[in-house]
């Protein structure tokens, strides 16, 4: 079935990211759909020849690269990374991050602060001025307590328990994620210093300053965003 256009931005974001991959070395696996289309191309160049073992952040991620023939290190780590591939959900002008639409970011997070270079791959609709203009920022919460999170992160704005075909939205670590709609942050490094200091709070899916470079896919073709 041919690609839509969108997911047609998607694969040509991620088999761009291609170019960062060391000839030999540990590559982080992000999770998510653009994520999908890189572990795709990495197990290409695997199959070749090329020795890169990878690090996934999802229980998705690590099925897809064992069903394609990638070599992975073990959950528990320590690792040490080369470059991480991952996607975003939203990148501002600053190219700070909102990610965890599919609730994976404590894991993605862990694995980004792992990796010596860290690549954000993603099509042009995820690019805002500020974050906060297109996503709610997730945050992932132990299930013990979750009203009394919800509650207390009611100070930042609306908070939805999130869910999935009429049940509670379960992480691959067995927790819960909460949706925070705050609208446009003008701060979302002091944002999540106070979201992380709310007990039951695992992490946010806020990544400040966590991208070396952004490859944006769209109608012009491929461009890399740089921090200033």
């Amino acid at each position: 079935m041919p690609l839509s256009s969108l997911e047609a931005s998607k694969r040509q974001a991620a088999e761009a990211a291609l170019a960062w991959l060391p000839e030999r070395g540990v590559v982080g696996l992000g999770s998510g759909s653009t994520a999908t289309f890189f572990i795709e191309a990495m197990a290409r160049l695997v199959a070749a020849g090329r020795e890169l073992w990878g690090v996934a952040t999802s229980m998705e991620s690590r099925r897809l690269a064992q069903t394609l023939g990638i070599s992975l290190l073990p959950d528990a780590g320590p690792w040490s990374v080369d470059v991480c591939v991952d996607g975003a959900d939203e990148v501002s002008r600053a190219l700070d991050l909102i990610k965890g639409g599919g609730g994976c970011h404590t894991r993605e997070k862990i694995v980004n602060r792992a990796s010596a270079f860290n690549v954000i791959v993603v099509d042009e609709s995820k690019l805002s001025g500020q974050l906060g203009e297109r996503w709610a920022v997730p945050i992932e919460v132990l299930p013990f307590g979750v009203g009394n999170a919800q509650r207390e992160l009611e100070r930042w704005g609306n908070v939805t328990l999130r869910e999935r075909q009429g049940h509670k939205f379960v992480t691959d670590s067995g927790n819960y994620i909460l949706d925070l709609h705050t609208g446009p942050l003008a701060d979302p490094a002091a944002l999540d210093v106070q979201l992380q200091a709310v007990p039951g709070v695992v992490d946010t899916g806020l990544f400040i300053a966590r991208a070396d470079v952004v490859v944006v896919a769209g109608e012009q073709g491929i461009r890399e965003l740089r921090p200033r």
